[in-house]
This record gives C-alpha cells, structure tokens and sequence, in this order.
C-alpha cells in the first residue's frame, strides 16, 4: 500500500444518481447492491405517506429480519403471504429512498457521495439500468464523509484512532503513526522479553484463527505483535525475563538501578511524540483553514514554537548554552504572542475576549508543562514491572533452597506470579498508553471530528444474485 493512502482518507467524490421516474427503482436496485454510495438524506420522506412495503412490513411483524433486495418487480402481497419479511424490509427501503428523488418531468435524481475509485464501476453499472451518474463539484462549506484505507496496516491500527474521533476527511490519518507510538509506550511499561515472547506467540495464535474464542480479537492481533515486539526489545534492554532471572544480560540499564536517567529518557520520548502531534496539528490545522490557521492556532505553529522554544531554553539552561537559551527563549515569546493573537481573535476581541485569550494562554502553557510530564509514567510502570518481577524471582529463589516440597513452592510462585503480573501489568500498560495516546497527543492531531462515510448497502437474495 502506498505510502499516501495511509496518511490520508480515500478521496470521496460528490455525485448525482439520475434515472428515468419508471427505472428509478431498478437504479436504487443497483446502488443498494454494490454498496458504495451515501445518498443524502433531502427529508422529503419523513412527509411522504407510509408506503405499501413499510405497512406490510408493520403487519409482518418484522422483528430484526435479514434485509435483502430482488431486481424483479415486488410481489408484496405473497411475501406477507409467506413471512418473507426480509424481502419487505428490502423494498420499504427501497421506497424510502425513492420517496427522496427529486422528479423533473420523466426524470428523477439522487445525490450522494462515493469513493472516488468506485465511480466508474458504479456508472457502468447504472448505465446497463438506464440510469446514469454525474459528477459534481463539493459543495462550499461542506466537508465529504470520511472513509479511511481498508488496506495494509492502516486498516489494522485504524480502531486506535476511530475509538477517539472519525478524522476529518480533510486532516492526515495517523492510524500508522499512532499505533507505532502505542506499541512504544506500551513496552516501555512492560519490559520483559519472555512475558513480550507470550504476547507475540498469542499473537500469532489470534491471528492464525484456530481458536473460536480468540476470533474476535483476530482485529487487533497486529497490537497484541507489536506490544509483544516492544515489549521483547525493551526487555531485553533492561535484561529483563521473567524477571531479573539472569537469563539475559543488561544490555543498556537496569530500571530500579537508574532511576533518574529512566525518568529522563522518558520525558525526552514524550518531547519527541508531543513535537511529532504538533507537527501533524500543524499540517491539519493547514489543509483545514490555510496558513493563517495553521500559524495562530495552538496546536499549530503558534504552539509548535511555543514547546519548542520553552524546550530549547530548559535544554540551555541544562547545558549552560547561553546562545541556545537566548534563541529558544525568543522563539517561545514568539510563540506566545502570535498564540494570544490566534486566541484573542477567535473570542472576538474586545476587553472580555482580551481576558479570556489571557485564561486560555495561561492554560497552554500550563498544560504543556503537565502534558510533558505525564509521560514519566513510561518510567515509572517501567520500574514497577520491573519490581513486580524481582519479587516473584526473589520468592522463586528463597523458597528453591527449601528441598523438593520448596521446588515445587518455586515453581507455583514464579508461574502464577509472571501470569498475574502478565495480567496486571499488561492491563495497567495498555491503559496508560492509550490515556497519554488520547490526552496528550491526538489533542493535538484534531480539533473537530469528522462524519463517517455510511454506504448503503442491501444485497440482492441468493436467488437473484446468482
């Protein structure tokens, strides 16, 4: 999959449904069944009178039937005859629809959106009905639906991003971007390569869909692999299996032995992520209102120079870099004034506007300092794993020297103790990275929410399909 298809929803394309008045049925037909077109909704059906399908589907007594079409003509009255109450869901359906055309003499229309790789198939399907589609320009003001890439890994890492918000259709889609730094956080939390190993095989095991329990997370087997992945490679720098059992050595640190410098390289990780949700802010804040939204905004440049510059100076400061401090010190006044700009013209001006742009300032710069420091938890869940495991190796090993019936002690105390910690951690691990996913960066990433791209699709009966 193209690297273009990932970063952004497929592009939709506005367009007309027209059809001569006695073939619009067999056109509806047509959409139904391909399944890719929204029709609007023009609300002339909530006027309309209830159609001979609706009110035999009311004397069926319909329950939640299996809708489904017929291209031939409606036989109502032997459908209610024989309970074919899915059939008369289908055509009342079919007539609601119908009710919302817009009649011209002998022709009538629809409008709707598309997928825009989905038009030519969709017209020469309407031409062999007598109908036709028509392009159209968007309308002005009006945002298409979005529909994100069913493909690749954008597809797999896609839920991470739509449990928060439908992206907008005219923002970058950060489902990739996104699940690479859930998987991050994720093992850096829970650094242990054989606990990792576990969760990369039940991975493999979801995926491969032996199982009918683990059919519905086959979804998210790619989030399982990656925790599982991180989680190895963390583990293994912190010399951690199953604990501190000395199977692998330290590659890099031990977490309860460097404290400091594992608080710190988790600040720098979330200085990194929170520049790279300013940098997509900024590019979002771009393609929805041009340059002038892009640089006021706060989750733009206004407040990209604002992090950057107050991170610049603490880094100085740190340093004893007199010109790095001067430098980022004057990029964080630029941020700042040109953010009050941004805030002061978006409460309308004025002395009560002027107040609030204040507030709001003082918020953003508040919460950037928070927002940074939220993301010590890597380190801190980092270090309470690894103190959950040298518990359970510490009992593992004392009760080891107890003879055979302390063996047997040993063994239940390392296997129920990693599979409790296996459990706990790997929840509490899972949560937090999705609050410092939600809270501190997609914050940033999106300011509204877009409108998901709803086809509608009922499929022909067997009978007809085939």
């Amino acid at each position: 999959m193209r690297w273009r298809e990932a970063l952004n929803p497929i592009g939709m394309q506005r367009l007309a449904l027209l059809a001569p008045t006695e073939s619009l049925r067999d056109l509806l037909v047509t959409v139904a069944d391909l399944g890719c077109v929204e029709l609007d909704d023009l609300g002339k059906a909530d006027a309309a009178p209830v159609s001979p399908a609706a009110a035999a589907l009311q004397r069926v007594g319909h329950g939640a039937p299996v809708v489904a079409m017929v291209a031939r003509r409606p036989d109502l009255a032997g459908w209610e005859r024989d309970g074919r109450a899915g059939l008369i869901a289908g055509e009342a359906q079919l007539d609601e629809r119908g009710a919302r055309a817009i009649t011209r003499g002998r022709v009538s229309a629809l409008t709707g959106w598309a997928a825009a790789d989905t038009v030519p198939q969709l017209a020469e399907a309407a031409a062999a009905v007598d109908g036709a589609v028509v392009v159209l320009p968007a309308p002005r003001g009006v945002d298409p639906p979005t529909l994100l890439s069913q493909q690749g890994v954008a597809r797999e890492f896609a839920p991470l991003v739509e449990t928060y918000a439908t992206v907008p259709y005219r923002d970058v889609n950060p489902s990739v971007l996104a699940g690479v730094a859930y998987v991050v956080m994720f093992g850096m939390m829970f650094a242990d390569a054989g606990q990792g190993l576990l969760l990369l095989l039940g991975a493999l095991a979801v995926r491969a869909g032996r199982w009918r329990r683990l059919a519905t997370l086959r979804p998210y087997w790619l989030f399982l692999a990656g925790a599982g992945l991180a989680s190895t490679v963390f583990g293994a720098l912190y010399g951690e299996f199953f604990g501190p059992t000395g199977v692998i050595p330290v590659i890099w640190l031990s977490p309860l032995d460097n404290v400091v410098t594992l608080l710190l390289v988790a600040v720098a990780v979330g200085a990194l992520l929170l520049a790279g949700a300013y940098a997509l802010g900024t590019v979002n804040r771009f393609r929805e209102g041009g340059w002038r939204r892009a640089v006021y905004a706060p989750s733009g440049l206004a407040g990209a120079s604002l992090f950057l510059g107050l991170g610049a100076l603490a880094g100085g400061l740190y340093l004893d870099l007199g010109a790095l401090v001067v430098a980022g010190g004057l990029v964080a006044v630029a941020g700042v004034v040109v953010a009050y700009a941004g805030l002061l013209a978006a409460a309308g001006g004025g002395a009560a506007g002027a107040g609030q742009a204040v507030i709001e300032l003082f918020d953003l710069v508040i919460r950037l300092g928070s927002n940074l420091v939220s993301f010590t938890r890597l380190a801190a869940f980092g270090m309470t794993h690894a103190a959950l495991g040298l518990v359970v190796w510490q009992g593992t090993t004392e009760l080891a020297h107890l003879g055979v019936p302390g063996v047997a002690g040993a063994v239940v105390v390392f296997v129920v103790g990693n599979a409790l910690t296996l459990a706990l951690e790997g929840l509490v691990a899972g949560v937090q990275a999705l609050r410092l996913e939600y809270y501190e960066l997609f914050s940033r990433i999106f300011e509204g929410e877009g409108r998901p791209f709803r086809p509608w699709h009922v499929p022909l009966a067997p009978m007809e399909a085939s």
